[in-house]
């Protein structure tokens, strides 16, 4: 039996907790929210066939994972995420079970990632469609953009790198192992907190890499004027990467340097800075443009484009 729509609704908003952040939280047309500080607000869509497939993926992750991927941009600015605002199409006739996995799902991660969900939408689609708004607060800092690296400046990461497209790999070849590569595509660890720890620490320029590590840096070195080279020898490939690897033929660092959805953090800071715990550098910053890899140009794919052909 399907649920009705103000069903739905309710049962998804039931005892939310929410942040000091919200006047008014879901009930009446709009939240109402007093953050402190300057506004960030960003946007994404997930969409089924495109960025999860229910056979892959149980709802409680696609759940996890909408808000995830979301909260990790408000991250990147060196912002403090306070709330989220959830969107969900789905077909009319889909099981009520999975309504309810994929609403615990959001609770989680709003849980980890310390969020409120403070509003949203339900419509019917002949797909799930899921679109999730994050906004979080500057809490007096100033917002750390792509376009601050400077010459000098030495590249650092922090989060895990090629696991969710290490982990894509496995499931489209039939296979549910090793677990954790899996478990790491259906939704990554985004390394809560560490956003504002590098705006702290100095960092001139952040990123989330999303569509993989190059590809994000290449957008730093586009919008700072600058040039950026990346040290393989700095990377360390987990085992069960390299057990992909060694079952596939591909190289790792497909996976690490170009994977994409992985939701981890890039940043630069000043020559000479002590980088925040957790951090590790892998590259540096120079005059120029364009990116490189131990100083030569990389000859492979830099990440995922929606549009490419």
């Amino acid at each position: 039996m399907s649920l009705g729509e103000f069903d739905l609704i309710r049962r998804i908003t039931a005892d939310l907790h929410q942040s000091p952040s919200t006047v008014l939280g879901p009930g009446d047309d709009a939240a109402v929210l007093r953050p402190n500080g300057d506004v960030v607000v960003s946007t994404d869509l997930l969409v089924e066939g495109v960025h999860f497939r229910r056979t892959w993926s149980p709802a409680f992750q696609v759940g996890r994972k909408s808000i995830a991927v979301n909260v990790s941009d408000v991250e990147a600015m060196g912002a403090v995420p306070i709330s989220v605002v959830v969107a969900l199409a789905v077909p009319a006739d889909l099981d009520p079970a999975w309504h309810a996995q994929f609403s615990d799902g959001v609770r989680d991660e709003c849980a980890r990632s310390g969020v409120s969900l403070v509003g949203g939408d339900l419509s019917s689609s002949e797909h799930i469609t899921i679109c999730v708004t994050a906004i979080g607060e500057m809490q007096g800092r100033s917002p750390v953009t792509r376009a601050g690296a400077r010459p000098g400046d030495v590249v650092a990461v922090c989060g895990r790198l090629g696991w969710s497209s290490a982990g894509l790999t496995v499931l489209q070849r039939g296979f549910g192992s090793p677990k954790e590569l899996v478990t790491e595509h259906q939704c990554p660890t985004v390394p809560y907190g560490q956003g504002r720890v590098a705006a702290d620490g100095g960092a001139t320029s952040m990123m989330d890499v999303s569509d993989g590590l190059l590809a994000d840096l290449g957008h730093i070195a586009m919008a700072s004027g600058v040039a950026i080279d990346v040290r393989t020898e700095d990377f360390e490939v987990g085992d069960a990467v390299a057990r992909v690897c060694a079952a596939t033929g591909k190289s790792p660092w497909g996976f690490v340097l170009a994977g994409g959805e992985d939701h981890a953090l890039v940043a630069t800071f000043p020559a000479g800075t002590t980088l925040p715990e957790l951090w590790r550098p892998v590259g540096s910053v120079a005059e120029g443009d364009g990116l490189t890899v131990d100083g030569e140009p990389w000859e492979g794919a830099t990440g995922w484009d929606h549009f490419a052909r």
